[in-house]
């Protein structure tokens, strides 16, 4: 009897011992299990702070977000370039956005009272602002955020980098901008007037200012963009390998890039493309091809 008592004594006694390796086993055993390969990323819904700077089309927890920069300034919210972007690409894990700009959140600081180029130039960076915290919030997530901008877009995009840096986002697509544009142009429209280039390549400064104080509020706004030298402000940018940049050989609206923008986008290893065509000849013509080389989007 007392041996039996001796053994019982001895198995009580390692009980608790052996439920401890055992849960020490079953753990481990999990932790190894999780890292041949790393659980998959949740995002949340988007937040209405942030829903009230944007227009999406899409599902609101993808992993890839597709921020397009539209053309302007306009007062209006580029909505029908996301929708188009959402019915003519494809949309798996795809959200596609725009973002609102001073001008669009309060179309009134174009539409009153005449502004000056500083006024502009403030406004401007505002919208360089709220483009920033959006892209930022999706990046913080862990998202792959990509870029697509046109013509006033463009020029919106480059102050990003300039001020953010060329990491803000993941990718880029800009279609008809200009990296230094000929100060006569952006003089011109600074004064209010209207400008264009002649064939791409020659800028025509009309005489007379615009008859609306809108359009000479809007050429104010194109101009405190314009006045930049973003050759001189992407020096110091190492790689530029992340922006696709395509052009109009006679557009008309910004100018075909000079010889000069051209091999400083090569030295920074920029992919760019170029066609016979004005200011939105390089938006039908290269959508696809830019979509496709800058995202890997079809």
């Amino acid at each position: 009897m007392k041996r039996v008592s001796q053994k019982m004594i001895s198995i009580n006694y390692y009980r608790p011992i052996l439920k401890l390796v055992l849960i020490v086993f079953f753990t481990i055993s999990a932790f190894s299990c999780s890292d041949d390969g790393d659980p998959p990323i949740t995002f949340n819904e988007i937040p209405q702070e942030i829903k009230d700077l944007i227009y999406f089309n899409g599902d609101e927890k993808a992993s890839n977000v597709v921020i397009t920069v539209p053309g302007g300034p306009s007062t209006e919210l580029a909505s029908e370039l996301v929708d188009y972007f959402s019915a003519n690409f494809n949309t798996t894990d795809i959200l596609n956005i725009t973002v609102h700009q001073a001008q669009t959140l309060d179309p009134n600081i174009i539409e009153g009272n005449e502004i000056t180029l500083d006024q502009a130039v403030n406004f401007n960076a505002e919208s360089i602002e709220t483009l920033h915290h959006v892209v930022k919030y999706f990046k913080d997530e862990g998202r792959t955020v990509y870029i697509a901008a046109f013509s006033f877009g463009s020029f919106v995009t480059q102050e990003l980098i300039a001020k953010k840096g060329i990491d803000v986002a993941d990718e880029y697509l800009i279609i008809s901008g200009r990296l230094d544009i000929n100060d006569v142009m952006w003089q011109g429209l600074a004064d209010g007037k209207n400008a264009y280039f002649e064939n791409g390549v020659t800028p025509i400064v009309e005489a007379e200012q615009f008859e609306q104080i809108f359009r000479r509020n809007e050429a104010r706004l194109f101009a405190g963009l314009g006045m930049n030298r973003y050759t001189e402000q992407f020096n110091t940018i190492e790689s530029l390998s992340n922006l696709t940049y395509i052009y109009g050989e006679t557009d008309e609206a910004v100018g075909s890039l000079t010889n000069e923008e051209v091999t400083f986008l090569q030295s920074k290893n920029a992919n760019i493309l170029s066609g016979a065509g004005g200011h939105d000849e390089p938006f039908e013509g290269f959508m696809e091809q830019g979509f496709s080389e800058a995202f890997g989007i079809e």
